[in-house]
């Protein structure tokens, strides 16, 4: 009786997951299958999710007359350069804040997520204002250096540094090491997982970052991925634009984030609930 309803248990788990990733899912399936269909085929049936043929080789045109080029690769150069160096500033700090502890150190950990709380809007003015007066409008260096700081990667390595086991840190010192060392040979490989969440959402939300490359990027060669979809938009009209082509462009933005996060799914979930220390 136990074994049957463990059996009922799962086939209803299991149903009520599929049906909210179907949920989900759709938008993207949604998304792609509009890339095969023609403005007729969006506009009068909309409801209809296969198109009516798949034709491989106007999809293929199509990307290859996007000039969409130029944008990917700004937005990879902010997403992978620019959260690579904010990862390497961000854990500096970090290490400092927990194996480094000063008088002060839980004051300025505490100074420094209380301005997670604040709206981005709130820091758009200074930080333009500074960019300005470093000569670094419009430039993806500028947009890279805003984007520097970063609470959440803070609170979240500080977090997961915490739980680094100290005989570790003892060993290390006993061999010799320098904080360097430690940070390198110790800290980082136990808190990989946590490095690797770290670096997947910042990519995410760099890469598909809209409103502030918006206010200081005006060079239209300087764009990144988001703003090259709304020249989509803006270009023609609501009316007058080839919806195929929009969905084209959508789907070729996102799959640098899905192919990121396929490739590093493993360490991504298990930084969420692996504990650094002894096993």
């Amino acid at each position: 009786m136990n074994r049957k309803y463990q059996g009922v248990h799962l086939v209803i788990k299991h149903a009520v997951l599929l049906l909210f990733s179907g949920l989900f899912l759709f938008p993207f399936l949604w998304m792609v299958m509009g890339v095969f269909k023609t403005n007729n085929e969006i506009w009068q049936h909309p409801h209809q999710l296969l198109p009516g043929s798949f034709d491989w080789l106007r999809v293929i045109k199509s990307s290859l007359t996007l000039g969409f080029e130029g944008y990917i690769l700004n937005s990879f150069i902010v997403g992978i350069l620019g959260t690579i160096v904010m990862l390497a500033v961000v854990t500096f700090f970090t290490y400092a804040l927990v194996f480094m502890k000063g008088r002060y150190s839980e004051v300025i950990f505490f100074i420094v997520l209380s301005t997670y709380m604040l709206p981005s809007a709130v820091t758009y003015v200074p930080s333009y204002i500074i960019l300005a007066n470093m000569n670094l409008l419009d430039t993806l260096t500028g947009l890279m250096i805003s984007n520097l700081p970063n609470v959440f990667a803070v609170f979240y390595l500080r977090q997961s540094f915490m739980k680094t086991s100290v005989e570790y840190l003892e060993a290390a010192r006993i061999d010799g090491a320098g904080h360097l060392k430690t940070l390198w040979h110790v800290v980082l490989p136990l808190n990989k997982s946590a490095f690797y969440t770290v670096f997947v959402l910042t990519f995410v939300q760099q890469y598909n970052n809209y409103m502030w490359p918006s206010i200081m990027l005006k060079s239209q060669d300087k764009y990144l991925i988001s703003q090259g979809l709304r020249q989509f938009f803006i270009q023609d009209g609501a009316y007058g634009m080839n919806w195929s082509e929009v969905m084209l462009a959508s789907t070729i933005a996102i799959i640098p984030v899905v192919v990121v996060f396929m490739l590093g799914q493993r360490w991504f979930i298990t930084g969420i609930t692996e504990d650094s220390g002894i096993k």
